[in-house]
C-alpha cells in the first residue's frame, strides 16, 4: 500500500474465536477511513522484490568469496513459508524497506570519473532491509482497533564480518500485529527470534514455523487489550516522558537496577507532541490517556528508529506500556521509578 493512501478499513471476523470477539465497549465506535502509512520511516525506502533482484548484487564473504544470504532469497523463503504456513488465508505481497546504500563499481569502471560512470557499470545494495507480510484475513481487535497478524524480518549486513570467512549469518524474524488505524507494529517478546544465527534459506524456514508454533497469540492480544481500560492522568504522563529522560544519563549502578528504556530524546519529543495532536492518540479532554493509547505513542515513535534497532524497541514499548498497568493493577511495581 502506498503511502497517503486512504483506504476504507472494514470489520471483519476474527479467525481465532479467543480474545478476538469484538468487545461490546467498542461496538459503538465510530467506523473511520484510516490512511496507510510505512511501518517504519527513518531514513528508508520502500522497494520492491524486482529491484533487490534485479539491481541488486548479493555481498559476498571476502575470506572465502561465498556469497551470503541475499535480501531476496530471505523474503522469499519467509513469503512462502507463512503462505504454507497460513494456506487458508489471504496473505499480502511483502513491504519492503531499505536504507544505507552502498555503492561500488565493476572493476572495467575503476579508474573512470563519478560522472562518467554508464548505469551498467556501477555497483549497489542496501546494508539494511526490514519485510512485513500481512495477513489481513486474520484479525483481531485490541483497543477498539482492528489488527492484521503480520509476520516479517530484518536483515542488517554491519552485524556480519564480511571480511572474514563464511558462518552463522545473522537475522531477526517476528510474528505479531499490525495496527490498521496507523500501521504501528505490535510485537512481543515470544513473537520476536531478536538474534538468529542461520547457515541457510532452510534454517530461516523452520526458525520461522517454530517462531509460529510457540507464539502466544491470545496472550498477546489480551495483554495490549488490557492497556485500554487503565488511564494516567496529564501529570502521570509528563513525569513519564521526565523520567523518561532522566533514565538516559543515571549512573550505571543505578540504571541496572530499573527496567530497560530503550527510547532515545527525539522520539521523547515525538511522543510529548502527539500526546496533544496524534489524530487517533492524543490525550482526552481532560488531559487523561490510556494505556493502549501511550503504547501506540511509542510504538509510532519507533518508526524513527533504524532498522536494525527498530524491532527490539518495539518490544520494549509493549513492556514499559504493560509495566505501567501491572503497576497500576497492584501486580508488580518494577516501573515505579518512572511514576514515582
Amino acid at each position: 500500500m502506498e503511502a497517503n493512501n486512504v483506504i476504507e478499513i472494514r470489520p471483519s471476523v476474527s479467525i481465532q474465536q479467543t480474545a478476538g470477539e469484538v468487545i461490546d465497549k467498542y461496538i459503538d465506535l465510530p467506523k473511520r477511513k484510516y490512511k496507510s502509512s510505512p511501518f517504519i520511516e527513518a531514513n528508508t525506502q520502500q522497494v520492491d522484490l524486482a529491484h533487490l533482484r534485479n539491481d541488486c548484487i548479493c555481498p559476498s564473504f571476502s575470506a572465502d568469496n561465498e556469497k551470503t544470504i541475499s535480501h531476496v532469497e530471505f523474503i522469499e523463503a519467509i513469503h512462502k513459508t507463512t503462505k504454507t504456513m497460513f494456506k487458508s488465508q489471504y496473505v499480502n505481497p511483502p513491504e519492503i524497506r531499505v536504507s544505507h546504500l552502498m555503492s561500488g563499481r565493476i572493476p572495467e569502471a575503476m579508474n573512470k570519473p563519478v560522472k562518467e560512470l554508464l548505469e551498467s557499470e556501477k555497483t549497489k545494495f542496501y546494508e539494511r532491509m526490514a519485510f512485513i507480510i500481512q495477513i489481513p484475513t486474520f484479525t483481531n481487535y485490541a483497543g477498539g482497533n482492528e489488527l492484521w497478524l503480520t509476520i516479517g524480518g530484518v536483515r542488517a549486513y554491519n552485524k556480519e564480518n564480511l571480511f572474514g570467512k563464511k558462518t552463522y549469518e545473522r537475522f531477526q524474524l517476528f510474528i505479531g500485529m499490525q495496527n490498521t488505524v496507523c500501521c504501528n507494529l505490535c510485537i512481543s517478546t515470544d513473537g520476536l527470534k531478536d538474534d538468529l544465527k542461520v547457515l541457510n534459506v532452510k534454517d530461516l524456514q523452520e526458525a520461522l514455523i517454530q517462531l509460529i508454533k510457540t507464539y502466544e497469540y491470545t496472550t498477546h492480544i489480551k495483554e495490549m487489550d488490557k492497556l485500554y481500560s487503565t488511564k494516567i492522568s496529564e501529570k502521570q504522563f509528563a513525569q513519564l516522558i521526565g523520567k523518561a529522560r532522566l533514565y538516559q544519563f543515571l549512573p550505571k549502578e543505578e540504571k541496572t537496577k530499573l527496567p530497560v528504556l530503550q527510547f532515545n530524546d527525539s522520539q521523547f519529543n515525538a511522543i510529548a507532541k502527539d500526546y496533544y495532536e496524534d489524530e487517533s492518540f492524543c490525550r482526552d479532554s481532560s488531559g487523561d490517556i490510556n494505556l493502549w493509547k501511550v503504547y501506540n505513542l511509542f510504538t509510532s515513535a519507533n518508526k524513527s528508529s533504524y532498522i536494525d534497532s527498530f524491532l527490539s524497541r518495539n518490544v520494549n514499548a509493549l513492556h514499559l506500556s504493560c509495566g505501567m498497568s501491572n503497576l497500576f493493577n497492584g501486580i508488580d511495581n518494577k516501573y515505579k521509578w518512572f511514576l514515582n
